[in-house]
C-alpha cells in the first residue's frame, strides 16, 4: 500500500524543498511537486502542456482533471511506498476530488496533510528574493512581482475550509515554515518516518 502526505503551504513556504531533502535523504521515500509535473509537461511541448502553460504563467488553477490525474499517475507509478506530494490541494473543489478518489482507492493510504505555515511577509520576502536572483538567468514565469499576491489569495482563500476539512479528519499536521531550512526539515522528516509506521 503507498503511505501518502500531502504538504501544502503558501507560495514561498518552503514545502517544496523541505520534501526534496528529506526524499533525497532517504531511498524509500520519493517527492513529486505538482508544480514540477506541470512545468515539466510545459516543457515538453504537447498541447496539454501548452494549456497548462497558459493557466501557470497567470498564476490561475490548472483544471481539477489535469491535476488528479497527474497525481494519480506519479503514485500508481511510484518506486517506493512512502510519497510526499507537495502542492495539493489548492482549492475545495481538488481537496473534494481528491479525498473521493482516495476513498474508493484501497492500494492509496493518505497519512496526513502537513501544512508548512508561514505568514504573507514571509512569503513576500522569499517570492521576491526569488525573483531578484533570476534576473540574473531565466526568470520564472509564475514568480513575478505582480502575480504574487494573486497566487497568495488563491492559497488563502480556500485554507480554512482545508484546515477545518482534515483536522476533521484528523489529517493536519502543521509545521511551523518560519524556522531555519535545517529545523523545518528535520521537524517534518520525523513525522513523516514516525506517522508511516502507524
Amino acid at each position: 500500500m503507498k503511505k501518502l502526505f500531502l504538504i501544502i503551504g503558501a507560495p514561498g513556504s518552503g514545502k517544496t524543498t523541505d520534501a526534496s531533502i528529506i526524499a533525497n535523504k532517504h531511498n524509500d521515500i520519493v517527492h513529486y511537486s505538482t508544480g514540477d509535473m506541470l512545468r515539466d509537461e510545459v516543457a515538453s511541448g504537447s498541447e496539454l502542456g501548452k494549456t497548462i502553460e497558459g493557466f501557470i504563467s497567470q498564476g490561475a488553477l490548472v483544471p481539477i482533471d489535469i491535476i488528479v490525474n497527474t497525481i494519480v499517475s506519479a503514485i500508481t507509478n511510484a518506486p517506493v511506498d512512502t510519497i510526499l506530494i507537495d502542492g495539493y490541494p489548492r482549492s475545495v473543489e481538488q481537496m473534494e476530488a481528491f479525498d473521493a478518489l482516495v476513498s474508493k482507492a484501497d492500494e492509496i493510504n493518505l497519512i496526513s496533510v502537513i501544512e508548512v505555515r508561514v505568514c504573507e511577509a514571509v512569503a513576500r520576502q522569499r517570492i521576491l528574493g526569488r525573483v531578484a536572483e533570476a534576473k540574473l538567468g531565466e526568470e520564472r514565469s509564475d514568480d513575478k512581482e505582480e502575480v504574487f499576491y494573486h497566487r497568495m489569495k488563491i492559497y488563502t482563500d480556500p485554507l480554512d475550509e482545508i484546515q477545518k476539512f482534515y483536522t476533521a479528519k484528523n489529517l493536519l499536521h502543521v509545521i511551523d515554515g518560519e524556522r531555519t531550512l535545517d529545523e523545518i526539515v528535520a521537524d517534518m522528516e520525523a513525522f513523516v518516518l514516525s506517522t508511516r509506521q502507524v
